[in-house]
């Protein structure tokens, strides 16, 4: 068997009907939406499968609709392979993508799946307020050279707050900050030789210091809540260490609001720490993606499987999926 690691999809992946399919044929995966249901004292899980997108969007409504349907994700493969016979020793790493950071604690024990799904809601709210009165902005910057990011982070910062919120692939980072400064970013990347460079639609400047009231507003909440040692590393988005007591998760969810996700050192040193397998749990193929990008040598696995009925890919079955 395979070193394998999991890694959760950040807001973003989230579309009308993830999980459907998925909790009518896994008993496991429809207990996850049923007590994230519970614990929101609202049915979330209605909202991820029937709509309509405007409601699922909003940041306080997908976080944790997109955590519900990772974790049942994760019980219905679990379910899968003990039906099958499968010993599948525990995974290797765990990293989420941003906000998929809270699914990979959940999924290592860090915290329970009720508190996951209260805190991130929290956490979209927190993050919609923080920074009112500045106009925050977020914009791709795709096929910049990455020998050129420094120099684009120093032009850019004199226009007002900057910074590198998500490295996601060589040649492809999400940077963040003041409007002004990421309206002037979006000219510089291309003069330093980027193939595009767009304005996201969002008025949010996640990953940047404007989101520092909603760290502060976090810390407060997040004393209050239950933290237990993982019960395997989990990597800090920014600079990929492993997490590996229940402070330092409590730490993190402070911290990686107003610093960067550094995706490609997290998946680069799960490839060096032997991990040949990467698992992506939750809807979509984004980090797959990415990851094929970084590790080009690693085999991926991306849960959701549109070609099967239920729209679930079984990794270590036999046979094994394309």
């Amino acid at each position: 068997m395979e070193s394998y690691a999991l890694v959760f999809p950040g807001q973003g992946s989230q579309t009308v009907g993830m999980g459907r399919s998925l909790a009518a044929s896994s008993p496991a995966a429809a207990a996850v939406f049923a007590e994230a249901d519970a614990a929101l004292d609202e049915p979330i899980s209605r909202l991820a499968w029937d709509g309509p997108g405007e409601d699922l969007d909003r940041t306080e409504n997908a976080q944790p609709a997109l955590l519900a349907t990772s974790i049942a994700y994760l019980a219905a493969l679990r379910e899968r392979w003990s039906a099958g016979g499968l010993d599948v020793p525990p995974a290797a790493f765990a990293a989420g993508h941003s906000m998929g950071q809270y699914s990979a604690f959940v999924a290592a024990g860090v915290i329970s799946l009720a508190d996951g799904v209260r805190l991130v809601r929290e956490r979209g709210r927190r993050m919609q307020a923080s920074g009112a009165g500045r106009d925050g902005a977020m914009a791709a910057i795709i096929g910049l050279d990455d020998s050129h990011v420094a120099e684009l982070v120093q032009r850019s910062s004199a226009h007002g707050i900057f910074g590198v919120a998500n490295r996601n692939a060589p040649g492809q980072v999400v940077v963040s900050g003041e409007r002004p400064a990421i309206d002037a970013a979006a000219v510089i990347a291309r003069e330093l030789g980027a193939r595009k460079a767009i304005v996201l639609p969002v008025s949010v400047a996640a990953h940047s210091p404007l989101m520092a009231e909603a760290a502060a507003d976090m810390r407060e909440i997040l004393a209050a809540v239950a933290f237990s040692d993982p019960s395997l590393p989990v990597l800090a988005n920014a600079d990929a260490q492993p997490l590996l007591d229940a402070e330092a998760c409590r730490a993190e969810l402070v911290d990686h609001l107003t610093a960067g996700v550094d995706w490609v050192a997290a998946v680069e040193r799960m490839a060096a720490a032997g991990v040949t397998t990467f698992i992506e749990v939750g809807p979509g193929r984004v980090l797959t993606g990415l990851i094929k990008r970084i590790a080009p040598d690693a085999e991926t696995f991306a849960l959701d499987d549109p070609a099967a009925d239920d729209r679930l890919a079984v990794p270590f079955a036999s046979p094994a999926p394309a």
